[in-house]
């Protein structure tokens, strides 16, 4: 395997970045043009770039927000729709990588089972399982970009009578290509994301979709193009116009979450009127299956582009049931209100297993991290863990935004090490901070497939660094603007007391 040579470090490679998706694409890009002295390599494990984008396969694969915030801030997003479909996302990063000479930078098939510090040495090493064998090399710096779920399986529950039901289930992280639904009657299990992408989507071939759900989820509905960035860009160079409209969806995304979160009650009417006007006077009796217990924002809101759902529910191609699930049979679902759902095919849209840094066993010469143990500094570092950074994007807002401002950021530190003849960048809890308040790393936030897995994520606390707001204008701040020797972040050359 070709490696990097004039590393900085003296390392194999000064940064290996894990994962070949949006993340890890775009750090790579940052380091280009941020941090151009540093050599990198990306290891993806699987044998394609795109993460999200090349693993999801299922009908009507779309982005959850849109492209002129999802998309890097280097690169224009050009395309009339921006709400764009999992195709013309993977051609976004296929042009980036080519723009930006990333591609011989990429090993693919190289999943990352393994790192183990040297405090002696000041450098990681790391494991990789490849399709020829084991491969081992050494890197100053980790940068985990694979996302925050495992690309082994989604979250599947068990199901009393699974086994006896007649037709296929299907999990959306494990959508067969060459699946026929024509015509088939069909149940999508599930009210978030995947499903209300998937329903309206397969309602076109088959005979009939129910959408089956525990509880409501809150939905909203919008065009897939934005006129506003479509009309700029006929009058401004693609760049400005880029920029103009990422700000303006940015600012809306911001004030309509923490509106939200000051006038929940307001905020509830306003959305339920509106999904009024969108099931029409025909669907009017299906308002109580969009109307959840929770308040809007406790769990993030699921986007129906241009009513797809609501239009297919008006035409009688599509039905939303709330109800439990009491058991599958030969022929379908049983239902806990005595109601059954014929079924020539059920698709189980419940949720991603979540796991923290890709599932790559970390340790501290030789001593297992458990990151649940550990403090997030500024909601991408771990107290007491050297010279690595992760990337978990917004949840109020588009991941991208977020992963842009910490790749930056990472340039900024590499940048630091190197000027002050550093090479160890490590955080480390103060006197003060040691008596701090545990919070969840993600707080305020309450979907279930969050929820199970917080006891694995590190604490934050009450007080900066040790917070992870999800606020754009406060990471623009913290991650662009503020010191880097902030009292925290320690700076040695020799790694020792890498303990929080």
């Amino acid at each position: 395997m070709p490696v990097p040579t004039n590393s900085v470090s003296g390392c194999d490679v000064d940064v290996l970045i894990v994962g070949a998706g949006l993340s890890g694409i775009g750090a790579a890009c940052h380091l280009r043009s941020e941090s151009p002295r540093r050599t990198f390599l990306l290891f993806e494990g699987r044998e394609d770039l795109g993460g999200t984008w090349d693993l999801f396969r299922y009908p009507g694969i779309r982005s959850d927000s849109d492209m002129h915030t999802l998309g890097y801030s280097f690169k224009p997003w050009t395309d009339e729709k921006s709400i764009a479909d999992g195709p013309s996302i993977l051609s976004y990063l296929r042009q980036t990588v080519a723009e930006h000479e990333i591609a011989s930078h990429i090993r693919y098939s190289h999943r990352v089972t393994h790192a183990s510090w040297s405090s002696e040495r000041s450098y990681w090493s790391i494991t990789a399982e490849t399709p020829a064998g084991t491969v081992t090399l050494t890197a100053a710096f980790v940068f985990m970009c694979a996302g925050y779920y495992s690309y082994v399986a989604g979250h599947s529950p068990a199901f009393e009578g699974r086994e006896s039901f007649s037709g296929q289930i299907i999990h959306p992280q494990d959508w067969p290509e060459d699946l026929a639904y024509a015509g088939k009657r069909v149940v999508v299990i599930g009210s978030g994301a995947t499903a209300v992408t998937i329903v309206p989507a397969m309602a076109t071939s088959a005979s009939h979709v129910t959408m089956l759900q525990r509880s409501p989820t809150w939905v909203v509905s919008r065009p897939d193009r934005d006129r506003v960035a479509n009309a700029l860009r006929r009058v401004l160079p693609p760049t400005l116009a880029y920029r103009i409209t990422r700000f303006k969806n940015t600012l809306l995304q911001q004030v309509f979450y923490k509106r939200s979160r000051a006038k929940p009650a307001k905020m509830r009417e306003a959305l339920l009127a509106r999904l009024a006007k969108d099931l029409g006077t025909e669907s009017q009796d299906q308002l109580v299956n969009f109307t959840p217990s929770y308040d809007p924002w406790d769990q993030r809101l699921c986007l129906v582009t241009n009513g797809d759902l609501f239009e297919a529910m008006k035409q009688g191609r599509v039905a939303v049931v709330t109800d439990h699930i009491e058991r599958f049979d030969a022929s379908g679902i049983q239902l806990a209100s005595g109601d059954h759902l014929e079924a020539d095919l059920i698709i189980t849209a419940t949720g991603l297993e979540l796991v923290t840094l890709g599932e790559v066993a970390f340790d501290l010469d030789g001593v297992p991290i458990d990151f649940g143990d550990t403090w997030t500094y500024k909601g991408f570092a771990y107290s007491g863990v050297p010279n690595l950074a992760s990337v978990f994007g917004y949840v109020n807002a588009s991941w991208t935004l977020r992963a842009d401002l910490i790749a930056s950021y990472v340039c900024r530190l590499l940048n630091h090490l190197e000027a002050t003849g550093t090479s160890v960048a490590t955080p480390r809890l103060r006197a003060s901070d040691r008596s701090m308040p545990a919070r969840p790393w993600i707080d305020e936030f309450t979907p279930t497939y969050m929820t199970r897995a917080m006891d694995r994520f590190p604490r934050q606390g009450d007080r900066e660094p040790w917070v992870n707001p999800h606020d754009y204008r406060h990471d623009r701040r913290i991650f662009l603007k503020e010191p880097l020797d902030d009292g925290v972040m320690a700076f040695d050359s020799s790694g020792e007391a890498a303990q929080g």
